[in-house]
């Protein structure tokens, strides 16, 4: 296992907008005058979609330039080059980190993840609730949580709207709790650096796909599973997994009952644990792989 110290000082700044010259040079150089030091780089250019996206991830002197300073100054620039510039502190100390807990029609990990705030297990706050269906507005009301809608009839998202949404409560970490849509690459984008979290239905890499229950199920499996991991813009779970949590049932247990336990109970399990690792800064996502944070106290 890899360690890394806690990077409390650092922070993550995202830019996308219409692909032109001379867009990164003065974002970089910013960072560079200001006396950070820049960790990592990764950029995005694609001819065919005429989109540039930029991700830094920085080490940066919080004591001389505090984060809404570099924020104002970002967007001040952002305006100049027409890019929608974000960034964050990696780890969110001066306040609950945001969630924006995003679904479909599943409603258990969406209460998983309200019940674990509300009794304490996962500091953090939901300040919204978004989704392309109507299944758990009334999850939202009973939370008293700002419900989105972004689907029309047939559950296809309105993706500006969900970035709107995003970006209006200035929201720290998007949860993808069975979210059965395709985020674009701009939300990708703009929330790089290890911002999305997902849940999927299945241990992966050996089930992804839609159905990994009766995947699992046609190979004769007898231990089932669920993974949470970061979405980067290129499709990979490979190295973004945060956490997995499994289950094992007996021979000729029924498809249905493996499915009813694993929403019931493992799925829930999964991302909670996870968005505990994640929040608490115990994790982080490194050049596209989850890296795990030294505590300070170890070994002390």
């Amino acid at each position: 296992m890899v360690y890394f110290e806690n990077p409390t000082n650092q922070v993550v700044i995202t830019a996308v907008g219409p692909d032109n010259i001379g867009l990164a040079d003065p974002l970089v150089r910013y960072v560079t005058q200001s006396g950070a030091n820049i960790c990592e780089i990764q950029m995005f250019n694609r001819d065919s979609e005429s989109m540039f996206a930029m991700m830094i991830r920085a080490d940066w002197p919080l004591q001389k330039i505090p984060v809404e300073q570099m924020r104002q100054a970002l967007q001040k620039l952002g305006q100049e080059k027409k890019l929608q510039i974000h960034c964050w502190p990696l780890i969110v100390t001066s306040r609950k980190p945001r969630i924006a807990l995003c679904c479909t029609k599943h409603p258990q990990t969406v209460l998983a993840t309200l019940d674990a705030v509300k009794n304490g297990q996962l500091d953090a706050e939901v300040s919204v609730m978004i989704s392309n269906r109507e299944h758990c507005r009334e999850i939202a009301k009973q939370y008293d949580i700002p419900y989105v809608a972004i689907g029309d009839e047939k559950g296809r998202p309105d993706n500006k709207r969900f970035l709107g949404a995003l970006d209006e409560r200035e929201i720290d970490y998007v949860v993808l709790a069975r979210y059965m849509r395709m985020v674009p690459e701009e939300i990708c984008w703009s929330y790089a650096g290890g911002r999305i979290i997902n849940l999927h239905h299945g241990l992966l890499p050996p089930y992804p796909g839609a159905t990994p229950y009766s995947d699992a199920f046609a190979h004769r499996m007898l231990t089932y599973g669920a993974t949470a991991h970061f979405i980067i813009p290129e499709l990979d779970a490979g190295n973004q997994i945060i956490h997995q949590t499994s289950f094992s049932v007996e021979p000729s247990t029924p498809l249905k009952e493996i499915i009813k336990e694993g929403q019931l109970r493992n799925e829930p399990k999964c991302l909670v644990q996870a968005l505990q690792k994640v929040v608490s800064g115990a994790v982080a996502l490194h050049f596209n792989q989850v890296v795990r944070i030294s505590n300070r106290h170890e070994g002390e």
